[in-house]
């Protein structure tokens, strides 16, 4: 048995983990593991790849990254845009099969987030031996509770918190904090409640930034001087912008800088000296923390488990401190939201973190 594993999309912390976890219970079997660089481009002839042995992986549980690679551009990427999906051409598949075979792969694990799982779905639709692992930071695929890298990037958003709060208390400000969290504020959401935010704006409850600013006096007179704002990158201003940079050539729009439109904006409706702070990839780098290695690790065993079991087209899944799968087909394109009168919501409303509403 010979089964090939690729990283596509983002890179985030657990990716390492997960690589060590098939390549340890593939040894187990007696299997040979071939990893893809750079995601799905290193399936294009003439390939490039490389053997991996436990040897290769036993030190890598705690870096950061992927020692394959990714991409999320190049000849697969399969988001183009909020609810829009390309197919990979017939002859990129084409040739990326006579890879597989001239390898002799019997099956693909394919780590990934909603994109990069279409992708896979197609693949696997066109007769490939696919088994998906979910990742995303955002932690907003509907068909699993949690994935791997969202607790490490929350440690960083409530890192950040804990720093801001000493800085704005110096110097009686508002801070306001721009954390990532595309469709999804569960970043948002986790890392303000417990890094002692007193605002949270996210992309699925509109808020009003008069009340905000109405939320930040109110605190000014009870001897509240310093307010910290956390908002994801997703969330709408007012008038329903999406703030974005420039598009990414290789998909979707790139967001951005709603930190800074809220920031001056509060500003200028409070009177009050406000900075605004944007962690960006910062959420994406560094050691992943116990629960992400953990996680990775059992999902890239059961991985394995799947294509022991001939599982294809199964995605790895999270469930009631479980892990199983579920078809990829059920998985891709059913984003978890935050709710917003949920009972996370409701005990951050309890203990007075304002939503903007």
């Amino acid at each position: 048995m010979k089964i090939g594993i690729l990283n596509s999309g983002g890179d985030c912390p657990g990716l390492n983990a997960v690589i060590h976890g098939v390549v340890g219970a593939a040894h187990q079997l007696g299997w040979e593991v071939i990893g893809f660089r750079d995601g799905f481009e290193g399936l294009l002839p003439p390939g490039d790849y490389c053997v991996l042995q436990p040897q290769d992986t036993i030190d890598i549980l705690k870096l950061g990254g992927t020692i394959l690679g990714s991409s999320n551009k190049g000849h697969f990427a399969a988001k183009v845009g909020k609810g829009d999906i390309a197919e990979v051409s017939a002859e990129i598949v084409a040739k990326a099969k006579r890879t597989i075979d001239q390898l002799g792969i019997n099956a693909l694990i394919v780590v990934g987030g909603d994109g990069s799982l279409t992708t896979g779905l197609q693949l696997y639709r066109e007769g490939w031996p696919i088994v998906g692992v979910p990742k995303t930071i955002d932690n907003d695929l509907g068909a699993t509770a949690m994935t791997f890298g969202f607790n490490s990037a929350v440690e960083t958003v409530v890192d950040g918190l804990d720093r801001l709060h000493t800085t704005a208390e110096s110097h009686k400000r508002v801070m306001v904090l721009e954390v990532m969290g595309r469709h999804a504020g569960w970043i948002a959401l986790w890392g303000g409640i417990a890094g002692g935010a007193n605002v949270i704006l996210l992309p699925e409850i509109p808020f009003d930034l008069n009340k905000v600013a109405q939320f930040i006096k109110q605190r000014d007179a009870q001897g509240c001087h310093s307010t910290l704002v956390v908002v994801a990158e997703g969330a709408s201003m007012p008038n329903g912008e999406i703030v974005t940079h420039d598009a990414n050539c290789g998909g979707e729009v790139r967001l951005g800088g709603i930190g800074e439109q809220v920031a001056n904006s509060l500003s200028k409706l409070t009177g009050k000296e406000t900075r605004a702070c944007t962690l960006g990839h910062l959420q994406r780098g560094g050691a992943p923390t116990a629960l992400d290695r953990i996680l990775g690790v059992r999902f890239g065993v059961m991985a394995v488990k799947l294509a022991e079991q001939g599982q294809f087209g199964r995605m790895v899944s999270y469930q009631s401190y479980h892990v199983g799968s579920v078809s990829i087909e059920e998985a891709v394109h059913q984003l978890r939201l935050v709710e917003p009168d949920g009972e996370l919501a409701q005990a951050a409303r309890a203990i007075g973190i304002y939503f903007g509403e």
